[in-house]
C-alpha cells in the first residue's frame, strides 16, 4: 500500500487502446508479422504504466482485424 503511492499511476484499458491504435498508425503495421515493430515503440513508452500482458494482448487484437 505504501510502495502504490510512488508508482507512476496505471493506465486505463482506453488509454492503452489509443497509445496501441497510435502505435500501430505510426509503424504502419498490417498484421500479426508486425507485432514486434508496434511492440517495440510502445514498450518504452508504457513500461511501469501500463501492464505490458494487457498491451500486448490490445496490440494483437487490433492487428487482426
Amino acid at each position: 500500500a505504501i510502495l502504490a503511492a510512488y508508482m507512476p499511476e496505471q493506465m486505463t484499458d482506453a488509454e492503452i487502446v489509443a497509445e496501441v491504435q497510435a502505435a500501430v498508425a505510426q509503424t504502419g503495421a498490417a498484421g500479426p508479422q508486425d507485432m514486434g515493430k508496434v511492440m517495440g515503440v510502445l514498450k518504452p513508452k508504457l513500461a511501469g504504466r501500463a501492464d505490458m500482458t494487457a498491451v500486448s494482448a490490445q496490440v494483437k487484437a487490433a492487428l487482426a482485424k
